[in-house]
């Protein structure tokens, strides 16, 4: 599957400002509680479960695994975004109830799956650098044979 060329971007606001600039340094930075330690996401100022505002960003492992998926085959833009593709929502491997919804990309669709391990890559666009996961490099191994 080839990537798109554009993308709808977010809106950047401070609170989402590191993890949407964190591909700039090759990192997935997810807020996470220095009370409770805790990680969440989407990023807010504050931890929804110990109510803490000691929060900030830091940069979690980019591992992640396929928790659900869906698989797009409706060209909602055109050329600019070919389908078909696959939406995931992955957990991170930090902490299984912190997921994101995401796009599977550099797999064939088919070959997606439920339990998959996934690593986080990202595609710069403008000033935004959009997490994107791809099978894990094990995943890859294991299905070239052990080949790269």
């Amino acid at each position: 599957m080839t990537r798109p060329q554009s993308r709808i971007l977010p809106q950047v606001t401070a609170d989402s400002r590191a993890f949407w600039s964190g591909g700039a340094e090759g990192e997935l930075r997810i807020y996470r509680c220095h009370n409770c330690g805790r990680w969440f996401h989407p990023p807010v100022g504050v931890c929804f479960r110990c109510r803490s505002r000691d929060v900030a960003p830091e940069a979690a492992s980019g591992r992640a695994t396929v928790a659900a998926l869906t698989v797009n085959h409706h060209p909602w833009f055109g050329e600019v975004f070919p389908p078909p593709y696959v939406v995931a929502i992955v957990e991170l491997a930090e902490q299984p109830d912190v997921r994101l919804t995401t796009q599977i990309v550099d797999c064939p669709v088919e070959d997606v799956h439920i339990g998959m391990p996934v690593e986080v890559d990202f595609e710069q666009h403008d000033d935004v650098w959009v997490p994107v996961f791809r099978p894990a490099a094990s995943t890859t191994a294991t299905r070239n044979g052990g080949n790269q």
